[in-house]
């Protein structure tokens, strides 16, 4: 898993509560286990195309500079609803790399985490705040920091601080799956394995 110090880029505001994992990952999309190819299509598909290769105009992703974000603004109660790991991945294949709002699913945010994506949660008035950062094509560009664990807006000067979840910091930062974490103690389990069997041979 690639890992997650600091992303500088541009921030997309989708301030609609209540976006459950059905909305950003369409069932239509789930014929697969791939995360490499084919969900950034799926991905908000059906806010974001009106038919299928018809872009939505007036979409925030599908304009310029958000078209290339890599950070999401988002309501409250983001990827609320089903569990489907599909739409963390098709976030990431569409390029976004981190979210940031009040309140979010809680599978939702754990498929975040073991996928390398941070999902960051603010007090209502700061997500407002770069919501309308967000919103304006020339104030939109932030600074997501998981090391110091702080949030910059160069627009308005704001470096804002924000609470994580220390494992999931953690493996972010290190880029550590679930078996990747568990194989940062190998040479303890190994230990155990031994003195375990060598006190019971009969089990080995």
């Amino acid at each position: 898993m690639e890992p997650f110090k600091s992303l500088t880029g541009v921030a997309a505001a989708l301030p609609m509560a209540n976006l459950d994992t059905d909305q950003i990952m369409p069932k239509q999309f789930l014929r697969g286990v791939d995360r490499e190819s084919g969900l950034a299509d799926g991905f908000l598909h059906d806010l974001r195309f009106t038919a299928p290769g018809r872009p939505r105009t007036d979409f925030i992703l599908n304009r310029t500079p958000w078209t290339g974000a890599t950070i999401l603004v988002t309501g409250p109660n983001y990827g609320c609803g089903s569990s489907r790991e599909h739409a963390v991945w098709g976030m990431r294949q569409l390029g976004l790399r981190c979210v940031i709002g009040s309140s979010f699913g809680g599978i939702f945010a754990d498929n975040c985490a073991r996928n390398g994506v941070p999902a960051i949660m603010l007090a209502v008035a700061q997500v407002d705040r770069l919501l309308a950062l967000a919103a304006d094509p020339a104030k939109c560009e932030m600074t997501v920091d998981l090391e110091s664990q702080t949030i910059a807006t160069p627009a308005d000067g704001c470096t804002v601080e924000f609470d994580f979840d220390p494992l999931r910091r953690h493996m972010l930062l290190k880029g550590l799956d679930a078996v990747g974490l568990t194989l940062e103690s190998a040479a303890e389990i190994g230990k155990f394995e031994q003195e375990y069997l060598q006190a019971q041979p009969w089990l080995a």
